[in-house]
């Protein structure tokens, strides 16, 4: 693979984290960010940093973060190494906010948004499944699933709704794609 920087945004429950990982096994040189967040280790889903509010806000004030937002009561960043990873050809990952993709691509020219749907259906027996919200929160989360993207992004839309398999081949397509177009300067 070439390199580049991919933001993978969609509703919660739809899937990122497990595309993700999986297309890592079939693509080994893919760097998948780490992402920073403001929830307790212990919480389970992504592979992620958890740190208490106060650490995330010394950690951004010192220039730790190439990205940070907030979404859903939490904070989120991406850790400035992210540049490093790209400066040296890696394809970088991160599980991004659609809420903050205009942003992302301000700090990443390049930037290459992977959008991950599935149907309602799907998203609510994924979110009941994981067991992390009430009943009032996934249904916030799913009447937020519609979110709009912003407009004027390179944006591939990945459906999620079947099998692991078929998911995981059109996100590495995509990624393949997306990768092997001609670049203009």
């Amino acid at each position: 693979m070439m390199g580049g920087i991919f933001a993978i945004v969609g509703p919660s429950g739809v899937g990122k984290d497990t595309l993700m990982q999986a297309a890592l096994a079939e693509v080994p040189d893919l760097c998948l960010v780490r992402r920073v967040i403001t929830r307790p280790a212990a919480a389970g889903g992504e592979a992620f940093t958890g740190v208490s509010p106060a650490e995330f806000a010394l950690c951004d004030a010192a220039g730790g973060f190439a990205l940070s937002w907030q979404a859903h009561g939490l904070f989120y960043g991406i850790p400035v190494q992210v540049h490093d990873d790209l400066a040296a050809g890696r394809s970088v990952l991160f599980n991004g906010s659609r809420a903050m993709l205009v942003e992302a691509a301000r700090v990443f020219p390049e930037l290459k948004v992977l959008h991950v749907t599935a149907s309602r259906a799907v998203l609510e027996a994924r979110l009941l499944a994981r067991g992390r919200e009430s009943t009032e929160e996934i249904a916030r989360r799913l009447d937020r699933a519609c979110m709009k993207l912003p407009k004027g992004l390179e944006v591939i839309t990945i459906d999620n709704s079947g099998s692991l398999s078929a998911a995981t081949q059109a996100f590495v397509d995509a990624l393949r794609l997306e990768q092997e177009k001609p670049k203009f300067t």
